[in-house]
């Protein structure tokens, strides 16, 4: 008995290290995010809500983000288009997937989106699949990964820090980005 309950302590301090440490996902480059997305668009969220699903060990928390659809770059979203993704708030108990996107109401952003509703989180490559668009000093919609960190060139995408880009590299626009996946979205595979 003593040694069955020292197993059980074991694994249960495995599985406690196993949860603790961050989300380790290799940047997809431009290219993958492109390919492998189902559903390409822009939009505002619209809403957030969370909600519990399953019984017993199963019983977790999703949450469902809906956007307004702005632009359409791939696929077929509607005029409205839903997420689903584990994880999210329900009154005051949490759970969650770290450094999973956290979307809140009035968000803009650009979605690669795959998988929706079978995925624990519909973006291609997690929180690489989801880019902020916000507006800057000088009125112009950009780009911003989902750090926050200004896009400049496409073409480093999933690249690492060592190749990135120079300071004197414009931001990229909003129309720019939607411009180079829609050239790639062209472009013979």
């Amino acid at each position: 008995m003593k040694k069955a309950n020292s197993l059980i302590l074991i694994a249960t301090l495995a599985g406690c290290v196993w949860t603790a440490q961050a989300t380790t996902v290799i940047p997809p480059t431009f290219d993958q995010l492109v390919i492998q997305a189902e559903v390409i668009f822009q939009g505002n969220v619209t809403d957030v809500r969370s909600q519990w699903v399953g019984e017993g060990a199963q019983r977790h928390i999703v949450s469902y983000v809906t956007f307004k659809v702005e632009d359409v770059l791939k696929g077929n979203p509607g005029e409205s288009y839903t997420i689903r993704m584990y994880g999210g708030t329900v009154d005051g108990e949490s759970m969650g997937i770290s450094d999973a996107p956290k979307f809140n109401v009035g968000d803009r952003d650009i979605l690669f989106v795959e998988n929706n509703g079978s995925q624990v989180i519909p973006l291609v490559g997690l929180m690489h699949g989801r880019f902020h668009v916000k507006r800057n000093q000088a009125g112009q919609d950009v780009v911003t990964s989902n750090e926050d960190e200004p896009l400049k060139n496409v073409t480093r995408l999933g690249q690492s820090a060592s190749s990135s880009s120079s300071a004197t590299e414009a931001n990229l626009t909003a129309a720019e980005f939607k411009a180079a996946v829609k050239s790639k979205l062209q472009a013979p595979q």
